[in-house]
């Protein structure tokens, strides 16, 4: 591994990896204990939309994947919290938009359009160091909000009718937490894609919450399984030649599947040793 740090594009590669993990620790601890998966879900297949834009603008489809992603999270956070519709049902309409008014674009750009694949299910060898300047700053973004809305945010995830009873206005809070969810979804678009998004965004988390109760450390353990994931997932697409996003998530997966059967083996342990006190 240490040999393939003289390439930029590798360097490249690990910096992002890095910058998606903090994202990922901090906003996906969110996402799991909230229970918005599914919103999230929406959020980043409405980005399509913006990359398609921005093919078609002439601009970096990244810039317009921040745009679409920001106004779909306020769209689908206004819509459920303001009418009557059924939340599923604005998310899957926000979802299908975004792809379809991407696909829109994308035909009308002259031309191929480049690198669109890598948009699709990512290619973390392939990201500039333009991208990570600007993943840089969404970082910085997000931890900057976390860090000054902490204490809110948590309420909000566990108890939302005690925050609002304390005053706090409720629904631009959770519009902010979706927006952060936005950020995020940007972050980790030239990763793995836009397909592949939720998937990163939520194996670290639910990982790490199915040992710790702090969400605190919960967002560390996060941050830290997310940097494994991608390191190790680039390693092994570099050497077996494969799709790197894919890899990726196919290696949180896996990890998430370890983690699960020594959760429950663990509780087996505890269970039968409780059982044999009992009997003795």
């Amino acid at each position: 591994m240490i040999e393939l740090l003289q390439y930029e594009f590798m360097r490249n590669a690990l910096i992002a990896g890095v910058l998606a993990s903090i994202a990922t620790g901090i906003i996906g601890t969110y996402v799991i204990v909230k229970r918005i998966v599914f919103i999230s879900g929406g959020i980043s297949h409405a980005s399509f939309g913006g990359i398609g834009l921005g093919y078609f603008a002439g601009i970096n489809p990244i810039l317009g994947a921040l745009v679409f992603t920001i106004a779909s999270a306020l769209g689908i956070g206004l819509v459920s919290r303001r009418t009557r519709q059924r939340e599923d049902t604005s998310i899957g309409m926000f979802w299908v938009v975004g792809m379809a008014i991407g696909i829109i674009f994308i035909g009308l750009t002259p031309g191929y359009a480049p690198d669109l694949f890598s948009y699709l299910f990512g290619n973390i060898l392939a990201i500039p160091r333009s991208d990570i300047f600007l993943m840089v700053a969404l970082d910085g973004i997000i931890l900057t909000t976390v860090f000054l809305l902490y204490k809110e945010f948590l309420a909000l995830s566990f108890d939302e009718e005690f925050t609002n009873l304390r005053g706090v206005d409720v629904e631009k809070l959770y519009l902010v937490l979706l927006t952060m969810v936005a950020l995020t979804v940007v972050v980790l678009i030239r990763i793995v894609g836009v397909i592949l998004v939720i998937a990163l965004l939520t194996v670290p988390a639910a990982i790490a919450v199915q040992h710790l109760k702090n969400i605190g450390k919960i967002m560390v353990l996060s941050a830290i399984l997310g940097a494994v994931f991608t390191t190790s997932g680039l390693w092994i697409s570099y050497l077996l030649d494969l799709a790197s996003g894919a890899t990726i998530i196919l290696v949180s997966v896996v990890g998430f599947l370890v983690s699960s059967l020594y959760r429950g083996l663990r509780h087996r342990v505890k269970y039968d040793i409780k059982q044999e006190k009992m009997i003795n």
